[in-house]
């Protein structure tokens, strides 16, 4: 044993390692453009974009954080990611907004739609966000580690080792070295969520002796306390108006050729990972189960208790490299998106304008390592996984709101949106920690309150001070009514492209306008619906989603049928 761990776990570990620094670097020849860096160079292929929405949408503190709510309020534990299981239909319908925006971040819609300052706003958001999310990702992957090995390891020596691993291949390589290594990511990372269930059940006696151990609340979606129906009905509403500005989706929705392959990538490498969830959270009734006794506080040490125990010599190796892979995919896409933030939308344009290329992606690796160490530090002063990702989904509402009454309501301003984000963030303030007497009355009232407060904040200031420039206004109505492929409208309009990229249209050489072809979009559309609306016009959207709402209800109806065998 060295430090917890076989022999043979160590070899197992050392040779993913080498293989997959060698893979980073090899990528890196890809790389001679910062669109090649943040964007890939739009030449993303359906299997890419798919792989590459499951490596950013998935990481190791997720399978924590499930299983380890799993361990104490059973199933219901699963919605800590679910949230956006019911939200992910409306990612068929949100990504061809982004990829048609042709922007490289979404700080510059904000920059377009509602001035400079409101892009700065988003741009502090988004790192801090990023930043705690590397964070996340980083303590929780930690934590599992220290419990596979014993203790014997600390959780701050094993942050210390996944920042030079993520280092050694990603700062280099950008988001072209995510899109050619995800897909052996995303293998590991299936891999990681269900190894460890037929190891249970066989150390469990089946799945008859398992149940018989745990009351029945533990095999249910709802749970009587913590994670309950109104808890669900409303982190599904926050989660559904927070995604929008996330802000790694810009990349991860629009890095594709097609409007298709955007589609298909962020849908349905999403839809894997929602089934992939089902894995942390039997895991984590499963572990209640065999190795009860862990504490509220040390409920997220679950996962790598059950890695230590249940695995076999070798496997354990095999699952600290899966564990770690989750780890690489997000980072890199995380490390991207905030370096293009920086680079595109402060230095060059608040410290130095004409950069040459080179310098452009000097500047982006350089701030790819400080955004690393904002991670670092979360990482090592956060007290909860939990926590942190409800807080983080507040920080994207508070801009969510702006993003789609920016895209819907030509009449949404700057003077709106500044009134949104304060209503809604001082609302939530006062709803949550610091009501009277210390009464809280928790998450989901805390959602209830702040979402429609900012909207109405939006709405209503939006309506009695100053429009935005109609040309400004005209400008992205014409690059959100101009499908990929169709680039020359725009060139004839003399409208600015941010980054074109391997654009490719999808349709026939008809000279009917896509959009009068089934490409048309609800969600851009959607306030004047009752004049456009038909079938024809929105029948790429409508046929998506409703495809996309059938995977739901069979991730779902997979579920409840896992949860009564037995």
């Amino acid at each position: 044993m060295l430090a917890g761990l076989a022999i043979g776990d160590w070899f197992v570990f050392a040779a993913y390692v080498v293989l997959i620094v060698l893979l980073g670097w090899w990528a890196k020849r890809k790389v001679r453009t910062s669109g090649d860096y943040f964007m890939a160079g739009r030449r993303g292929n359906k299997i890419k974009m798919i792989a590459n929405a499951l490596g950013a949408g998935t990481h190791t503190d997720q399978a924590i954080a499930v299983a380890g709510a799993t361990y104490k309020i059973g199933l219901a534990g699963i919605w800590y990611q679910w949230v956006y299981l019911f939200v992910t239909p409306f990612f068929w319908l949100l990504t061809p907004i982004y990829r048609r925006l042709r922007y490289v971040t979404t700080a510059d819609f904000y920059e377009e739609r509602f001035g400079s300052k409101l892009s700065v706003a988003y741009v502090v958001m988004a790192i801090l966000y990023l930043a705690m999310d590397l964070g996340l990702i980083m303590k929780g992957t930690a934590l599992a580690l220290h419990a596979i090995t014993g203790g014997q390891i600390s959780v701050q020596l094993i942050v210390f080792f996944i920042v030079i691993f993520f280092l050694a291949y990603s700062v280099l390589g950008g988001l072209a070295s995510a899109l050619s290594l995800n897909m052996l990511q995303g293998a590991f990372i299936l891999l990681l969520s269900f190894l460890l269930i037929p190891f249970a059940l066989v150390e469990g006696g089946g799945i008859h002796a398992i149940r018989a151990k745990l009351p029945e609340y533990m095999f249910s979606f709802v749970a009587p306390r913590e994670v309950t129906l109104f808890f669900i009905v409303m982190i599904v509403i926050n989660g559904l108006v927070g995604i929008v500005t996330q802000p790694h989706h810009m990349a991860v929705a629009s890095s594709g050729k097609t409007e298709k392959s955007c589609r298909m990538g962020w849908t349905y490498g999403t839809f894997t990972k929602r089934i992939a969830t089902l894995g942390w959270a039997f895991v984590g009734v499963f572990v209640a189960a065999l190795f009860p006794g862990l504490s509220e506080h040390d409920r997220e040490l679950a996962f790598g208790i059950a890695v230590k125990n249940l695995l076999p010599v070798g496997v354990i190796g095999l699952m600290v490299a899966a564990m770690t892979a989750a780890v690489l995919p997000v980072c890199h896409n995380y490390m991207v998106a905030g370096s293009a933030l920086f680079t595109r939308n402060i230095f060059k344009k608040y410290v130095k304008a004409d950069l040459t290329n080179e310098q452009e992606l000097r500047a982006a690796r350089l701030s790819s390592v400080i955004i690393i160490i904002g991670g670092v530090t979360v990482a090592l002063t956060i007290p909860s996984i939990v926590k942190g990702l409800i807080l983080q989904m507040f920080l994207t509402s508070y801009f969510g709101i702006s993003f789609y009454m920016g895209i819907m309501w030509r009449r949404a301003n700057r003077y709106g949106v500044w009134a949104s984000i304060i209503v809604s963030f001082l609302t939530n303030l006062i709803v949550g920690p610091y009501l009277p007497f210390g009464f809280q009355l928790g998450v989901p009232y805390q959602i209830l309150v702040f979402l429609p407060a900012g909207f109405f904040a939006l709405i209503f200031v939006s309506l009695f001070t100053k429009p935005e420039p109609n040309e400004k206004l005209d400008t992205i109505e014409a690059l959100l009514h101009t499908p990929v492929g169709e680039e020359f409208k725009l060139k004839e309009q003399e409208i600015e492209i941010k980054f074109e990229g391997d654009s490719k249209s999808e349709g026939d050489n008809s000279k009917i306008p896509l959009e009068e072809r089934g490409h048309s979009l609800i969600l851009v559309d959607f306030l004047s619906l009752n004049r456009k609306f038909s079938f024809k016009r929105y029948r790429v959207d409508l046929e998506g989603f409703g495809l996309a709402l059938l995977f739901v209800l069979g991730i779902f109806a997979v579920g409840l049928i896992t949860a009564k065998l037995g």
